[in-house]
C-alpha cells in the first residue's frame, strides 16, 4: 500500500498546479507584482473561465506521477500490470481520492481564506 510520504510525493505537485487559478494571483500580490484589484480581476478570469484547464493539468500531472511511481516499483510491462492488477487499482483509487480531498481542502479552505485575509475576495 502507499505510505503517507509517497502519497504526498504523488499528489503534491498536481494539486498545486490544479489550484494555480486562485493561487497565482495571491503569489503575484505577495511578491509585489500587482495590486489587490489586479489580483481580484485575475482570479475572476482564471477561476471563471479557465478553472477546467487547471484541473485538467492537475489530472494530467497526477497521471504522470502515478506512471513514475509504478515505474519505480518495477511495474513496466503488461504482464506485470496483469499480475499486480489489484495493487494498481487500489493505489490509483487511494491516490485519486486523496488528491481530490487535498485539492478541495487546499483550494476551497486554505487558499480561499488566504485570499480573504489579503482582501482579494470576500
Amino acid at each position: 500500500m502507499v505510505s503517507i510520504k509517497e502519497l504526498l510525493k504523488i499528489t503534491g505537485i498536481p494539486v498545486l498546479f490544479a489550484s494555480l487559478c486562485c493561487l497565482s494571483p495571491i503569489i503575484l500580490l505577495l511578491f509585489g507584482f500587482g495590486t489587490v484589484s489586479y489580483a481580484a480581476s485575475l482570479t475572476d478570469v482564471l477561476y471563471g473561465q479557465y478553472k477546467w484547464i487547471f484541473r485538467l493539468l492537475g489530472l494530467i500531472l497526477l497521471t504522470i506521477s502515478l506512471i513514475i511511481y509504478f515505474r519505480k516499483k518495477k511495474i513496466c510491462t503488461i504482464d506485470q500490470v496483469k499480475r499486480r492488477k489489484n495493487e494498481i487499482v487500489n493505489t490509483v483509487l487511494v491516490v485519486l481520492i486523496s488528491a481530490v480531498v487535498a485539492y478541495i481542502i487546499w483550494l476551497y479552505v486554505i487558499v480561499h481564506y488566504w485570499g480573504v485575509f489579503l482582501n482579494i475576495w470576500s
